[in-house]
C-alpha cells in the first residue's frame, strides 16, 4: 500500500494556546511530531497540513514538508481530506499534531489494520494506564470481537458495575482512511455524539461506517494541557 501521513496543525488551540509552537527540547511541538512520523520507513510522504502562516514559516525554515489548507475546516479529518485531493495514495494516515510520542510501531499497526479490505477507517488503542482510566482527556474505546470499535468516550468505559476489573483501552490519536471514507466524511453533518463528546471519530460510527482498531503496547500522550506538555517533556528526557 502507498501510504501518506498528514499532520493537521492549527495555531488556534483553546486549552493550551499556540501549542503547536511550544518548545520541547529546543523544537516546536509540530516538529517533534513531524520527525517522529518521518522515522517510519513505511510512508511514501509526510505532510504538515496547516492554516497558519506562522506554522508554515517555521516548517519551511526547518525543512519540514508542509502545505497550506483552508481555514474553514472544522476538523483535522477535513484537513486530511483536502490533502488527499492533491496526492494519490491507497491509505491516508492522520497523526494529530499534538502526538509527539508517535512511534514507527504505531504506523505499522495502523497499516496492518488497513490490510483488511473491509477496513475503510482504522485507528489504534493501547492498554490504559491507571492514571488515564478516569481522565477525560484520555479517550477510551471499546471494540467487538472482530476488532471494530463499538464506542469512543471521554467517560470511563466499560463501567465496572460489579468489580470485575475489565480491561480498559486508551484510544491514540492516529487514524488511517481510504479515500472513499474521507470523501464521505466531509459530506456528513457534525453528529450529535460528536458534539457531545467533542470526538470527531464518532461521526463515522453514527453514520454506520466501521472503525477497525489495532492494539499496540506503546502508549502515547496527547498534548492538550500544560500538564500534558510537562509530562511529555519528562518522558522524552528519560528516553
Amino acid at each position: 500500500m502507498k501510504a501518506i501521513a498528514v499532520i493537521p496543525a492549527r495555531l488556534a488551540s483553546t486549552r493550551l494556546p499556540r501549542k503547536m509552537l511550544r518548545e520541547i527540547a529546543g523544537k516546536p511541538l509540530i516538529g517533534v511530531v513531524y520527525e517522529a512520523v518521518r522515522s517510519s520507513p513505511l510512508l511514501a510522504e509526510v505532510i504538515v497540513a496547516t492554516d497558519s502562516d506562522e506554522i508554515m514559516a517555521v516548517c519551511r525554515q526547518r525543512g519540514w514538508n508542509a502545505q497550506m489548507t483552508s481555514a474553514a475546516h472544522r476538523s483535522g479529518t477535513e484537513r486530511v481530506h483536502e490533502v488527499s485531493g492533491r496526492h494519490a495514495a491507497d491509505v491516508y494516515i492522520n497523526v494529530q499534531g499534538d502526538e509527539p510520542l508517535t512511534r514507527p510501531e504505531h504506523i505499522a499497526t495502523l497499516l496492518q489494520v488497513m490490510e483488511n479490505p473491509a477496513a475503510q477507517v482504522g485507528t489504534v488503542m493501547t492498554p490504559a494506564a491507571p492514571v488515564d482510566i478516569p481522565n477525560p482527556n484520555a479517550v477510551k474505546v471499546v471494540s467487538d470481537l472482530n476488532g471494530r470499535a463499538l464506542y469512543f468516550s471521554r467517560a470511563t468505559i466499560p463501567f465496572d458495575r460489579d468489580g470485575t476489573q475489565p480491561r480498559y483501552f486508551k484510544h491514540l490519536g492516529l487514524y488511517a482512511y481510504r479515500k472513499a471514507a474521507l470523501d464521505r466524511f466531509v459530506t456528513l453533518p457534525e453528529s450529535s455524539l460528536e458534539k457531545s463528546e467533542r470526538l470527531e471519530q464518532l461521526r463515522f460510527l453514527e453514520n454506520g461506517i466501521s472503525i477497525y482498531v489495532g492494539e499496540t503496547p506503546y502508549d502515547s500522550v496527547g498534548v492538550d494541557t500544560e500538564e500534558d506538555l510537562q509530562r511529555v517533556i519528562e518522558i522524552l528526557k528519560k528516553r
